[in-house]
């Protein structure tokens, strides 16, 4: 070999190592320790709902809700802060407990199976999460949450959950659920998932939005033009915007069944999950009700089974 092409060899090695040593600090930096979402208070709390109150009057949902997103280069996060008719001692105390929250989380499609696990003196919520059709548990990706009941009193609830890493190489999860009460019996509630990802994380996240995820769109609104349908915010903030609407729902569909006595609730709250999705079919449509609800009554069966 010449002593040009020793050195462009030379050069390319160095690059390339540079390179693997840049993803691996990326990979490290992802599977650094999960921090908890911080909750606001009841005094924060209390005037973001005074500053909402025209939007969640007013809306393209036809719900008492505001949904925002964000993303940075390593963070992505979304927030729906909601209006619910129930009082608040009603609503802190349907969801207080981790079972509870399995509950909730296993209305969304992707939950496979939801258990309470204690360990070390921390309560987890151990899920499977897979894809839109009935799956066994072994087959489903396997994801920890820490679960902290932050504070229940008269005037302000706090509930954190949080995971180090989750699927297509995410990591640091964070959902919060805050709440404060309203007068009439009604309560407000601030809902935020947020999670973040390295560089293997955008990889594979991009991958999944060029393939399966190509098309589907979030809620905000990117462009308007007079005459012509929305344009929606698309790629990752969508795909955050998606979920976290699911979860809203699946909040609200689980309080709703609480009139119900306990042998109907499950079925009330699946039917009235996949109802206020329907509501969205641009962005929350994946399957049909038949499926769902066979898929969904399987998962309990076997969630019951494994109690």
């Amino acid at each position: 070999m010449s002593g040009a092409g020793r050195r462009r060899g030379a050069t390319f090695t160095a690059l390339a190592g540079r390179a693997v040593i840049v993803c691996a600090m990326l990979v490290y930096a992802a599977a650094s320790p999960a921090r908890f979402a911080e909750p606001v208070g009841p005094v924060q709390l209390s005037a973001r709902y005074a500053a909402l109150a025209g939007k969640l009057g007013q809306n393209q949902y036809d719900r008492p809700i505001y949904l925002e997103s964000s993303e940075s280069a390593r963070d992505v996060g979304g927030e729906v802060y909601a209006v619910f008719d129930y009082p608040f001692a009603v609503f802190t105390s349907a969801l207080r407990g981790a079972r509870d929250w399995c509950d909730v989380l296993l209305l969304h499609v992707n939950t496979k199976n939801c258990r309470v696990v204690e360990e070390d003196g921390r309560t987890l919520l151990d899920m499977g999460l897979g894809g839109k059709n009935d799956q066994p548990a072994s087959e489903a990706y396997r994801m920890e949450l820490d679960y902290r009941l932050a504070r229940s009193g008269p005037d302000y609830f706090a509930m954190q959950l949080q995971a180090q890493t989750g699927p297509l190489a995410t990591s640091n999860y964070r959902i919060l659920v805050e709440a404060v009460p309203l007068e009439g019996g009604r309560t407000f509630m601030h809902f935020t998932y947020a999670y973040s990802y390295g560089l293997p994380g955008k990889l594979a996240m991009q991958a999944y939005l060029g393939t399966t995820g190509r098309g589907k769109v979030g809620f905000t609104v990117v462009k308007q033009g007079p005459g012509s349908e929305p344009q929606y915010v698309g790629g990752v903030r969508g795909a955050v915007e998606r979920n976290v609407m699911r979860y809203y729902l699946a909040i609200d569909a689980y309080l709703g069944a609480l009139r119900d006595p306990p042998p109907e609730r499950l079925e009330r709250r699946l039917q009235a999950w996949f109802t206020a999705t329907e509501r969205y079919p641009r962005q929350l449509q994946e399957t049909s009700r038949a499926e769902y609800l066979a898929m969904k009554r399987s998962e309990y069966r076997r969630q019951q089974a494994a109690r």
